[in-house]
């Protein structure tokens, strides 16, 4: 099984580096591991569910807030939301969490950002043009993420930054790609890579990158998943035809981790999964009010990791060669072709809804605009 197999070049492809990257993580953690029986065990489970559902790509516009038609509009929504596409855990209790309805549905976590989207272009509020993007103003931007019931829910979390956010990619595509992500795709020209490095290179904001163990590594969990969600929007075809596609890794973020400790791909050591459980029960009881600041492992108490702490990247950068490992193991054993980018998406599927079977798994917590 080539769970060690070396993977070269720190000038290679931006994917190639995120999983290099991954394997170099996973060499040099103390307190998060890929156990290779568990992989096994995951990679066998994992297969056989999605067998049986018959998961795929097209799964992505079933989704009742994606789009359903695949065209440029599609592909300038995918853009913004995925450049918003962070930081939607919460603490609070489920009638005071953040909420958006739409159609009569009322959506939490993720599913608010798509839905404050969509009723904002419903409301003639232009979210995919560029140059509103670039200019839209602290207070615009609260009405359109607005929650159901301001006086007892939460807000949008990182308004602050989410609009930073706007302002730069907004800019950069009014100045450089003539408004539209579409143009960034074509000058890709079918290549996923190409895309990705655009993305990373152009838009600061998608640049997620950290220091651990002496070196610098490359996670890239929003760049990599617009071009995802750009091929699954499109099935593969039109904008959405890379040929290199299956170079995408997974999308490092706090849920998948979860979902991969469940099947038994990803283990913490006990004082990294007590950390995590007293940082939940202590964020619950306190709120944010403590955020962890250095490298010391554990950090003086319970609270949030900060982004680019050694705990924080141990769990994303062995979530995403725990995932590369199952990707392998279901290629050598079967003629089903599965990447990374469809096992994150059925395991973040899966993590949502089981995840009341899944509360004894605790999650690390950590506010950035990288997931």
């Amino acid at each position: 099984m080539p769970i060690a197999q070396t993977i070269h070049g720190e000038r290679a492809p931006p994917s190639e580096r995120v999983l290099e990257s991954a394997q170099y993580i996973s060499r040099h953690s103390k307190d998060v591991h890929v156990p290779e029986d568990g992989v096994w065990h995951a990679a066998q489970e994992i297969m056989k569910r999605m067998q049986s559902t018959g998961y795929s790509a097209a799964d992505w516009k079933r989704h009742a807030l994606n789009p359903s038609v695949a065209n440029e509009e599609a592909a300038e929504w995918i853009f913004v939301v995925d450049a918003l596409n962070f930081s939607f855990w919460t603490h609070r209790p489920t009638d005071s969490r953040y909420t958006v309805t739409l159609d009569g549905t009322a959506y939490q976590g993720y599913w608010t950002l798509c839905a404050s989207i969509n009723r904002a272009l419903r409301q003639g509020i232009p979210m995919t043009d560029a140059a509103f993007l670039s200019r839209v103003t602290e207070e615009e931007l609260a009405h359109i993420f607005r929650t159901d019931a301001p006086a007892t829910q939460e807000q949008i979390p990182l308004l602050a930054e989410r609009l930073r956010v706007l302002h730069e990619v907004g800019a950069v595509l009014r100045d450089k790609y003539g408004g539209k992500f579409a143009n960034v795709i074509r000058q890709s020209k079918g290549s996923a890579q190409r895309l990705v490095a655009a993305v990373v290179r152009d838009f600061p904001c998608f640049r997620d990158e950290h220091q651990f163990a002496g070196r610098r590594v490359h996670l890239y969990k929003r760049a990599q998943i617009l071009v995802a969600d750009v091929w699954a929007c499109f099935e593969g075809t039109g904008l959405g035809r890379f040929n290199d596609i299956d170079s995408i890794t997974m999308f490092a973020d706090y849920r998948v981790p979860q979902a991969l400790c469940h099947f038994g791909a990803l283990a913490y050591s006990d004082r990294l999964h007590s950390f995590l459980a007293e940082s939940e029960r202590a964020v619950l009881a306190s709120g944010e009010s403590f955020v962890s600041s250095g490298d010391a492992c554990p950090p003086e108490r319970p609270g949030l990791l900060a982004s680019g702490h050694p705990w924080e990247v141990e769990i994303r950068g062995n979530s995403i060669w725990a995932v590369e490992c199952i990707r392998r193991i279901i290629a050598e054993n079967t003629s089903v072709h599965v990447n990374a980018i469809l096992i994150d998406f059925y395991l973040w599927d899966y993590a949502k809804e089981q995840a009341q079977a899944m509360r004894a798994i605790p999650i690390h917590l950590t506010r950035s605009i990288f997931y």
